[in-house]
């Protein structure tokens, strides 16, 4: 693999040294060393890496470490570390960040039209690895962990959880929004006998869904939040609303109410951000979630404002942490069947993806939340479910 040039600068160093002192630098306050021998340093494998890092901020660290320019023995530590001590947020944005800051307000990168592409890029291509990560129900959003041993018991918690929280009785009309491949409906179908229709934008989750919940009362549908114009008692979305974007966030809070009897109730769960900003991380908005945004409790709250009472507002962030972990298990033991399908890049891509979100989730700079949503408020009171 070629090195980086160590022809010496105007004070007479090596240029990859000089790159190297800075970076060690900017590492220092979250205790991370280069080179180290601890499992959260990072293992340098090409001198370029230094320069790279210092011009191409988070793309860049992930870019290198998908060619394999560095290692880390704990991704999930690293990142835990450089979120605490703030040094993500302070990496250089490259000017084609910029650029996608400037892009995402001047156009809607979320539109009708680019919906399917947006849903498709994630969900369509990768269905195998996901029948090798997820739980047995294949639920790709954070599991709830208060009472769980294991990855299936938490996830039927969580959809548990949310039937309770929204108060759902036999009989009912249930609406899912941005279904996936069908495991809520099929769950609140069985366990609590009401009629779902399910949306997605995803044909492979569409097929995935159908088969699923084939002989049950339950309707899935190809079909954009925008267009839905029908009566629900209840409306759910579960892990969707990241793909909405700021310019869309009102809109699908009247598709939501236009669809929502007066006494019924709807339940969001999404990720949440800290701050209130544009776009998403540069490398996730390249290889993961592309033209996706993760909304901050002020996105919420202004879109909300109206049109909805806030009954509950409820962060499992934490158990974001532990649902990832327990997917990068199972991705790591299924990657030897996987191998044929994918390359060592896209191996790599992977796990940083998952790790570096499990790191994330437990410095707590990224959260999850459940809230809860009527129009007119519920009569005496809602009490909170947990």
């Amino acid at each position: 693999m070629a090195k980086e040039s160590t022809f010496p600068n105007s004070s007479g160093q090596p240029k990859s040294n000089r790159y190297r002192e800075v970076l060690e630098e900017f590492l220092k306050p979250a205790d991370i060393q280069l080179n180290g021998e601890r499992k959260w340093d990072i293992r340098v494998n090409n001198d370029a890496f230094y320069s790279k890092i210092l011009v191409g901020g988070s793309l860049a660290f992930g870019e290198s470490y998908m060619d394999g320019w560095w290692d880390c023995e704990a991704l999930d530590e690293l990142f835990d570390r450089l979120q605490q001590a703030m040094l993500k947020n302070k990496m250089k944005r490259p000017n084609k960040s910029i650029r996608s800051v400037l892009r995402a307000k001047l156009s809607n990168l979320q539109s009708r039209s680019r919906a399917v592409d947006v849903g498709g890029t994630h969900y369509n291509n990768t269905g195998v690895v996901y029948q090798k990560m997820l739980d047995k129900r294949m639920v790709y959003s954070g599991a709830y962990w208060k009472s769980a041993s294991d990855l299936d018991e938490a996830q039927e918690a969580k959809l548990d959880l949310i039937c309770r929280k929204i108060m759902l009785k036999p009989g009912m009309r249930l609406l899912d929004i941005g279904c996936g491949a069908g495991s809520f409906p099929k769950y609140a179908v069985e366990n609590y006998d009401v009629e779902v229709v399910g949306i997605t934008v995803s044909e492979e989750q569409l097929k995935q869904g159908r088969e699923l919940c084939e002989g049950l009362p339950v309707e899935l549908r190809l079909q954009d939040y925008r267009e839905i114009d029908e009566e629900f008692d209840r409306i759910v979305s579960v892990g969707m609303f990241e793909h909405v974007g700021a310019k869309n966030h009102k809109t699908f809070m009247k598709s939501v109410l236009r669809c929502l009897v007066p006494d019924g109730i709807f339940l969001l769960h999404t990720i949440g951000a800290l701050t209130t900003n544009t776009v998403l991380d540069p490398w996730i908005n390249k290889y993961i979630y592309p033209d996706s945004l993760i909304p901050s409790a002020r996105h919420l709250t202004e879109a909300a404002e109206g049109l909805f009472i806030m009954e509950d507002w409820h962060n499992i962030g934490s158990d974001y942490d532990k649902t990832l972990m327990a997917w990068h298990a199972k991705f790591e033991k299924g990657w030897e069947s996987l191998r044929p399908q994918f390359d060592e890049r896209f191996h790599r891509m992977w796990r940083y993806y998952l790790l570096s979100c499990a790191g994330s989730f437990r410095a707590r700079s990224t959260q999850l939340w459940q809230i809860v949503f009527s129009i007119n408020g519920v009569r005496g009171g809602y009490e909170s479910v947990r």
